[in-house]
């Protein structure tokens, strides 16, 4: 018989593994989906807060249209939240002490409610905070680095959420959230910092005057 050189056997190997892969999808994705899970529950054990900045894209089908935002988001756990939109149409959102401010500056208008998980939890502002409840939230599946997740009781109308991982600390990258109507919200993330310290007080907000305040 003859001998298989060294180079011949690796690539029987790498034949094997690529056909194993192929015929037994559910366990190779389903061992990535697992290590990807365990590594968001892991870091948010960990996390008491977070800041950085963001691009978010909003495609709106019905109007064939996408609108593009930036700005700066501070997180402080459990639950203080403020993004801060910036460009032609600036707004800030902020949620602490189980309230939720949105002011839009440019029409001088803020709206007041009450924070609620089940009305705003899986919005796109307070997803980032919540995802450290991930399994219990969602049924889950993926491969490589992303994850598809599907809400278990739905609220609003989110089909869909796919989370696309990181190589760095924070193991988030972007996410993109699929409604019943096929509107697409997507989010990157990007300059996160991680327990920097933030103070209560960057989460209290104070109206200018004259601006018109309507309660929700």
């Amino acid at each position: 018989m003859k001998r298989r050189t060294p180079k011949q056997q690796i690539l029987t190997v790498f034949v094997l593994v690529s056909f194993f892969c192929f015929f037994a999808p559910v366990d190779c994705t389903a061992s990535d989906a697992a290590k990807n899970i365990s590594r968001i529950q892991n870091f948010y054990k960990t996390v008491k807060d977070l800041k950085g900045s963001f691009i978010q894209k909003n495609t709106i089908k019905d109007l064939d249209r996408t609108d593009v935002y930036n700005g700066e988001f501070l997180i402080k756990y459990p639950l203080k939240m403020r993004w801060m939109y910036k460009g032609k149409t600036p707004q800030e959102i902020i949620i602490s002490g189980g309230s939720v401010i949105i002011y839009k500056k440019g029409d001088s208008q803020a709206y007041k409610g009450k924070f609620d998980r089940s009305t705003y939890g899986q919005s796109p502002v307070a997803l980032l905070s919540g995802f450290e409840d991930i399994t219990e939230s969602f049924n889950i599946t993926g491969s490589g680095d992303s994850l598809i997740l599907k809400p278990k009781n739905p609220s609003g109308n989110i089909s869909s959420i796919k989370l696309v991982m990181s190589g760095g600390d924070f193991p988030i990258q972007s996410f993109t959230i699929f409604d019943g109507n096929s509107n697409v919200v997507e989010i990157e993330l990007k300059d996160i910092e991680i327990n920097t310290g933030l103070k209560d007080s960057l989460f209290e907000f104070s109206l200018p005057e004259g601006v018109s305040i309507y309660e929700q």
